[in-house]
């Protein structure tokens, strides 16, 4: 299970003292713990929901590096992409523009879409069968090429 890797990895990267990597992991257990007692949650943290928040986090930490590197702040964007690039560690390969293409093209032969107001359908499906493995904006303008 994802949540008890991280807390190997913690203890690893604490004794061989590596601080930009146990921050980065310490985040990743913060946020599991914040998500598994969440009002509304059953207590459980399924790979798939950890998936999701090491994702965000993720793309949060790149969306950050480069707003730091656009408002010259390359300091802060090292730090920021270096935490981002641990947090893709964990996360599943990303698929390549070939391979998108091909499970979005798929899906939307199996929802049955023909137009851009079956969007929606399309969208629903491939946002849970592809998370992780892509970015919803990628999977979005593909899915609007292709139905337009």
């Amino acid at each position: 299970m994802l949540f008890d890797q991280i807390s190997k990895d913690i203890m690893t990267a604490m004794k061989s003292r590596d601080k930009v990597r146990t921050e980065a992991l310490r985040m990743i257990k913060k946020n599991f713990i914040e998500a598994k007692t969440a009002p509304g949650s059953n207590g459980e943290l399924t790979d798939e929901q950890a998936i999701k928040i090491i994702a965000k986090m993720a793309k949060s930490g790149h969306d950050q590096a480069k707003f730091f590197m656009d408002n010259n702040r390359p300091d802060l964007a090292e730090a920021e992409e270096a935490q981002a690039k641990i947090y893709d560690e964990y996360l599943p390969q990303q698929l390549s523009p070939e391979e998108l293409e091909k499970e979005v093209r798929a899906i939307i032969a199996e929802v049955g879409a023909t137009s851009m107001k079956e969007m929606g359908k399309v969208m629903g499906t491939a946002t849970k069968r592809l998370a992780g493995k892509a970015d919803g904006g990628a999977i979005s303008a593909l899915v609007r090429q292709l139905l337009g």
